[in-house]
């Protein structure tokens, strides 16, 4: 997938006049790139858009115009690209307002070793982005990404076989298949980059 550049980029100005419409869109798109893994994950596959969208926030909210600074932040955004590939993901740990976030946090330390995209009879374990969790300590917002191999990425991009997101973490247990919708809108991300 071609990487971003500050072409892609809107002015605050710009950006401002666009926003609630392009808001909108971006909510409506990314209905079929997040998925809730049980009620403690919920994964949002990332592409060009996904990612206009997050810099162009971060720069309204920072109120960032300096274009060095807009650049660094292209450059943050941009190794969570989608390749030809592989697919990639924000994983979110949500924890409920009533419930202690440490405990429940912990709770899920070690959970790198265990999310795998399942694409019919291919297993494919997620690589999470180092330095986001160690033995006793785990962040609520991780980056991940699915590698495949030319046959798996052959067997993704049929749409009648089964995929689902799976984690058997010793403390927490869910899988949900893709939608059509989520699938299709993945294999895009996957096919497109050619």
């Amino acid at each position: 997938m071609q990487l971003l550049t500050l072409t892609d980029i809107h002015s605050a100005v710009l950006y401002e006049e666009l926003r609630d419409d392009f808001r909108r869109k971006i909510i409506a798109f990314k209905k079929h790139r997040r998925i809730s893994i049980g009620d403690r994950v919920t994964l949002v596959f990332e592409n060009r858009q996904t990612l206009i969208f997050q810099i162009q926030e971060i720069l309204r909210a920072e109120h960032i115009v300096d274009v060095d600074k807009i650049q660094e932040e292209i450059e943050i955004y941009n190794p969570l690209l989608p390749t030809e590939d592989s697919l990639s993901a924000t994983l979110f740990l949500e924890v409920p307002p009533e419930a202690n976030a440490y405990t429940e946090l912990n709770r899920l330390i070690g959970l790198d070793e265990y999310v795998h995209l399942h694409v019919g009879a291919h297993i494919i374990n997620a690589s999470f982005e180092q330095g986001r969790s160690t033995e006793d300590r785990i962040s609520a917002v991780q980056y991940t990404r699915y590698v495949f191999t030319e046959e798996q990425k052959h067997a993704f991009c049929q749409q009648e076989c089964e995929v689902s997101l799976h984690i058997n973490h010793p403390q927490y247990q869910h899988q949900i298949p893709l939608t059509q919708a989520m699938h299709q809108s993945l294999i895009n991300d996957l096919t497109c980059s050619y």
